[in-house]
């Protein structure tokens, strides 16, 4: 028998209207945010910047395919790293079905990693994933839009993320805990090489052949895009993040990691 509460369809249904009321507002405010975001003053980006991808160096111009609009993906897949972020994989796997929409509405998508395009490639294959992903390798893009930390800041113990200080001083110590040092394992590195990297998207316009800088959203402001996260919220148990001694922190894999089971 369930340990859940229980009720009359008739309850349920009193409660579900409460809870509809407070969904509708919360879409509202959804809305009134999205304007807000396109309300926000455009940046001029006059740095150049190189990327290489699979039709070779290219400019962030370049990124743009002809359209006016782009999204960047800040895919944490560093350049010592030999898999990609779980994380990040996850909310990956949903790009391939909304690129085409994307691009129809005059938006091109883009992951953008520091790893070697060739490593990039081959974790593309493996994931069965369609969508453009480039290489900034040694290049200052995703440091420029905090989602990457050089070595002097990490030894500094001090960074920039969302927006404001990152107090990167207990890296160390973390890395000696088992729960981070098994989560830095899944992309075959260590705690201080994981956290060189960040994860985050920005949003780019292009006018009149010059480049600018319009949004950018990391940590929490990344939920969103989860596609898997969008339905776990709606299913009878949530996320099920579970933790378990063996598996503190991993309670979703890649895609190609679940047991058949599942």
């Amino acid at each position: 028998m369930t340990t859940h509460r229980t009720a009359t369809r008739q309850q349920w249904l009193l409660e579900r209207l409460e809870l509809l009321t407070a969904e509708k507002e919360l879409t509202r405010r959804g809305d009134e945010l999205a304007r807000r975001r396109q309300d926000l003053p455009w940046v001029r980006v006059d740095k150049e910047y190189v990327f290489d991808t699979e039709e070779g160096n290219v400019s962030l111009a370049d990124l743009f395919q002809g359209r006016s609009q782009l999204l960047v993906y800040h895919f944490m897949f560093g350049a010592d790293y030999e898999e990609g972020c779980l994380s990040c994989s996850a909310i990956a796997d949903g790009f391939n079905g909304f690129a085409a929409h994307l691009a129809n509405h005059d938006v091109m998508l883009w992951a953008v990693s520091r790893a070697a395009l060739p490593k990039l490639h081959a974790y593309k294959q493996r994931m069965g994933w369609s969508f453009p992903w480039a290489s900034s390798d040694d290049g200052d893009f995703n440091l420029d839009f905090q989602a990457g930390v050089t070595k002097d800041q990490l030894r500094s113990g001090s960074s920039e993320y969302n927006f404001g200080p990152s107090d990167l001083s207990s890296t160390a110590e973390l890395a000696r805990q088992k729960p981070f040092a098994d989560w830095a394992a899944t992309t075959g590195t260590d705690w201080a090489t994981y956290v060189r990297e960040r994860p985050g998207m920005s949003a780019f316009a292009l006018e009149d052949g010059v480049v600018y800088h319009t949004y950018s959203a990391y940590a929490r402001g990344l939920d969103s895009l989860w596609g898997m996260y969008q339905w776990l919220d709606r299913a009878p148990h949530g996320r099920n993040e579970s933790r378990t001694p063996d598996q503190p922190l991993n309670w979703y894999r890649r895609h190609d990691e679940y047991t058949h089971d599942h």
